[in-house]
């Protein structure tokens, strides 16, 4: 599971349910944790040390979607910070961020995936860092906003993860779906900075059941279910089982009216908004 900040009531509730835990770091602490030693290992050992081992956690995100932007220098010094206050507590877990695609500056094909300068700027150093904990980068996908904002030039199909044949060659590597033409190009991109081996895990995908264009129960059903069944394959440019989360587990109805609200897989009262297997 992945929570995006460490509320002790989920945390508490999760203890010794073995269910491995991403847990994020809220955008308003970014700033002293990446300026003070003491805050760091004060919020570790008050969100993570004090259920660790209970909740087994997964990574640490320092930053969702910060990059580029106001937060993003902070984000490096923050994630050095924390690591070292996990490590002298002696939590085995690694930090990492987490960016959304548009820290690419081009993406098709995916061989030319490339970050943006500005976004370069941080994302380098970053990898870097990654590269030398053996920690991922944290990657949210989603197929679905790339088709709601180019329908004329991408099909549904392609996004869907139902083209039968491929759609996109690019060089040896042919692309029937979207999503591992977007993960690609994230790889690329990474490799073009010293990330070729650094591994990427899908910390977001989804698709909207209600509320937008092209946001039915239809359609959010085939692409998450078909993103579950694809992950073990990996992508044309890394063949190797993806780490993958869905968002969300629940439609959130205290958001503003739009597809926002409606990526969960349940309701608030808990019923499914459609089936989908995990098997």
């Amino acid at each position: 599971m992945r929570i995006f900040n460490p509320n002790h009531d989920v945390l508490e509730a999760l203890r010794g349910s073995n269910i491995p835990l991403i847990v994020g770091v809220e955008h308003k602490d970014l700033q002293s944790l990446a300026s003070d030693a003491y805050a760091a290992n004060d919020w570790v050992q008050t969100n993570i040390a004090a259920y660790s081992p209970g909740v087994p956690f997964r990574y640490i995100v320092i930053g969702n979607e910060v990059i580029p932007g106001d937060l993003a220098q902070y984000v490096l010094p923050a994630m050095q910070n924390v690591q070292t206050a996990l490590d002298s507590a002696g939590v085995q877990v690694n930090v990492s961020t987490s960016v959304a695609l548009s820290v690419l500056g081009s993406s098709y094909p995916p061989s030319a995936g490339a970050f943006t300068p500005e976004a370069q700027t941080y994302m380098e150093p970053i990898i870097q860092f990654l590269a030398t904990g053996g920690s991922p980068l944290l990657v949210n996908v989603y197929p679905y906003f790339a088709y709601r904002d180019n329908p004329a030039q991408i099909a549904l199909s392609y996004a869907l993860f139902t083209s039968e044949g491929v759609v996109v060659t690019d060089g040896a590597y042919g692309y029937k779906n979207l999503f591992d033409a977007m993960l690609d190009a994230t790889h690329a991109a990474m490799e073009k900075v010293g990330g070729a081996d650094v591994a990427v895990v899908v910390t977001e995908s989804g698709w909207p059941s209600d509320g937008g264009f092209a946001a039915n129960i239809s359609n959010a059903q085939t692409y998450n279910q078909n993103l579950i069944n694809h992950v073990g394959e990996g992508t044309p440019r890394r063949p190797a089982p993806i780490e993958a989360y869905i968002f969300a587990m629940f439609n959130e109805n205290q958001k503003e009216a739009g597809t926002e609200r409606n990526f969960g897989l349940f309701y608030p009262d808990e019923q499914p908004v459609y089936p989908i297997s995990f098997v």
